[in-house]
């Protein structure tokens, strides 16, 4: 591992001393699970590595923001404390994810409640099925704000806007 850092270097002589301490309590199947967990994260985290490289690599010029709307590059930034968006702004991604049919209502970062509302696609506040709504959305959430715990599904449509009355000047009167 020449040219890694000091911490990445004691985390894979961490990885071995401890697997050599399994093997040393001759447990067969301590061992078989240690190196089956080892196994998984490697390929879990080769798998994110694969994504970045994808999301980044020609054709075209990449935006590399892009790699926050991906669920698996954005769990590997949570999971170690890297995400550079703050929990709004990754609420607001995760529900760009189920495409349209909520509004946020509140949010409650202390308690980990999120608030929503159903609208029907236009936005015109009408309530639309609740069923899925709620599921789609926690699923969403767990890979950008795993920080929201409980969602809240509102089901009174959004209080309608009073309709705007023009005032104009009658035709043919003068000014």
């Amino acid at each position: 591992m020449s040219g890694a850092p000091a911490h990445a270097e004691r985390a894979g002589r961490r990885v071995e001393e401890a697997l050599d301490r399994l093997s040393a309590t001759g447990d067969a199947d301590a061992v078989a699970a240690g190196e089956e967990l080892v196994r998984s994260l490697m390929e879990f985290y080769g798998a994110g590595l694969a994504r970045i490289r994808d999301l980044l690599s020609p054709p075209g010029n990449r935006n590399p923001l892009d790699l926050l709307s991906d669920e698996l590059v954005a769990s590997l930034l949570l999971l170690h404390d890297l995400h550079p968006e703050d929990v709004t702004a990754r609420v607001h991604r995760a529900l760009e994810q189920i495409g349209d049919g909520v509004e946020i209502v509140g949010l409650d970062a202390a308690t980990g409640t999120l608030r929503l509302r159903a609208v029907a696609a236009g936005g015109c506040g009408c309530a639309v099925g609740t069923s899925d709504v709620r599921s789609r959305a926690e699923e969403a959430l767990a890979h950008f704000a795993p920080e929201v715990t409980t969602v809240e599904l509102d089901t009174e449509p959004a209080p309608r806007e009073p309709a705007l009355l023009q005032i104009g000047i009658r035709p043919g009167a003068g000014a």
